[in-house]
């Protein structure tokens, strides 16, 4: 079964993101696939606006901003033992994983 497998995570946290791609090089590694990663991506950044006054003050204004971190990693010369491994990792929640084959 040599076909590659492309996992992108996705979270606010990159504590967790990196957690999250430790966990899965070494399970993955356990089995015998190779990896190819962890490769961060650009980080989005959402900046909000907001008046700090609803009637006066126009001037007086807070900002926030949402960062989302984003890691991709590909896994070569699978095994059935790696799809396995990958479907019984527990990973902490916050964390937005896709796998494509």
């Amino acid at each position: 079964m040599n076909q590659r497998i492309r996992i992108k995570l996705k979270s606010y946290d990159h504590n967790l993101v990196d957690k999250s791609t430790e966990k899965i090089v070494k399970t993955v590694r356990m089995t015998g696939a190779v990896v190819n990663g962890p490769i961060p991506l650009p980080t989005n950044k959402k900046i909000f606006t907001v008046n700090r006054s609803t009637f006066v003050n126009k001037k007086s204004r807070e900002q926030f901003e949402l960062s989302s971190y984003k890691r991709l990693m590909d896994i070569y010369s699978s095994s059935s033992k790696t799809i396995d491994a990958l479907m019984k990792l527990e990973l902490p929640s916050g964390v937005e994983v896709e796998i494509k084959v």
